[in-house]
C-alpha cells in the first residue's frame, strides 16, 4: 500500500511540476511587490486545489456517465502522460502541462494571474486533471486508496505553494539550466510510469 501512495506522489509531483511552474510564476509576477506575489501564490494554489478536488470527487461519476471503462481511460491517460513526459525530457513547453506562449503573453497584461494561467493551466492543467481521473478510476471500491490520494494531492499542492513563495530563491539556486535538468530527470520517471499505465490498461481490457 505504501508503494501505491509513493507512486501517486511521484506521478502527481511530476505532472504538476512545482519546480517547472516556479520560473513561469516569477516571470508573470515580475514587477509586482512581495505582497502581490504571495497573494497570487496562495490564491492560485487554492483555486487549483479546488479544481482538482472537484475532479477527484466527481471523477468516478464522470467516467460512468460517459461510458468510459477503466482500462480505456488507463490507456488514454497513459498516452497523455507519456506525451507530457516527452515534453519534459526535451524541455519543451506545451498546453499539456503549462501555458502556451500566446497564453503567457496574454497573462502578462493581467494584474491578477491567479486564475489564469496560474491555477489553470500551470498547476491544474490537462495533465493533472487526467492524472486525477486516472487515480480515481484505480481507487474505485477502495476508500483507503481514495483518501490516500487526496492526502497526496494536498501534499503536492503544499509543496507547489512553498515553491511559489520561494520562487526568487529557487531560481537563484537552480537557474534555468538546473530547472531543466530536474525536469528531464522527472520526465524519464514519468515516461516509465505512463508506459506502465498503458500496459495495465491493455492487460485489463484485452487479457482479463
Amino acid at each position: 500500500m505504501l508503494e501505491k501512495f509513493v507512486n501517486m506522489f511521484i506521478v502527481l509531483f511530476v505532472v504538476v511540476d512545482p519546480i517547472g511552474v516556479t520560473p513561469m510564476f516569477g516571470a508573470l509576477t515580475r514587477g509586482g511587490g512581495l505582497a502581490h506575489r504571495r497573494r497570487m501564490a496562495f490564491k492560485g494554489t487554492a483555486l487549483a486545489a479546488l479544481i482538482l478536488l472537484i475532479f477527484a470527487f466527481i471523477g468516478d461519476w464522470l467516467l460512468k456517465a460517459l461510458g468510459i471503462s477503466i482500462p480505456a481511460f488507463k490507456i488514454a491517460g497513459g498516452i497523455l502522460l507519456f506525451l507530457i513526459a516527452i515534453d519534459m525530457v526535451f524541455a519543451r513547453q506545451s498546453g499539456g502541462r503549462s501555458a502556451t506562449s500566446r497564453e503567457e503573453e496574454e497573462a502578462r497584461f493581467k494584474e491578477d494571474i491567479s486564475v489564469f494561467p496560474l491555477a489553470f493551466p500551470l498547476i491544474a492543467g490537462p495533465g493533472a486533471l487526467a492524472t486525477i481521473l486516472l487515480m480515481v478510476s484505480e481507487a474505485r471500491g477502495h476508500p483507503v486508496y481514495f483518501v490516500g490520494m487526496i492526502v497526496v494531492l494536498l501534499l503536492v499542492l503544499g509543496i507547489t505553494l512553498l515553491c511559489l513563495l520561494l520562487a526568487g530563491r529557487l531560481m537563484k539556486l537552480l537557474g534555468e539550466t538546473g530547472a531543466n535538468v530536474v525536469g528531464r530527470l522527472l520526465g524519464v520517471i514519468l515516461a516509465a510510469l505512463a508506459v506502465q499505465f498503458v500496459i495495465d490498461g491493455v492487460r485489463a481490457g484485452f487479457f482479463s
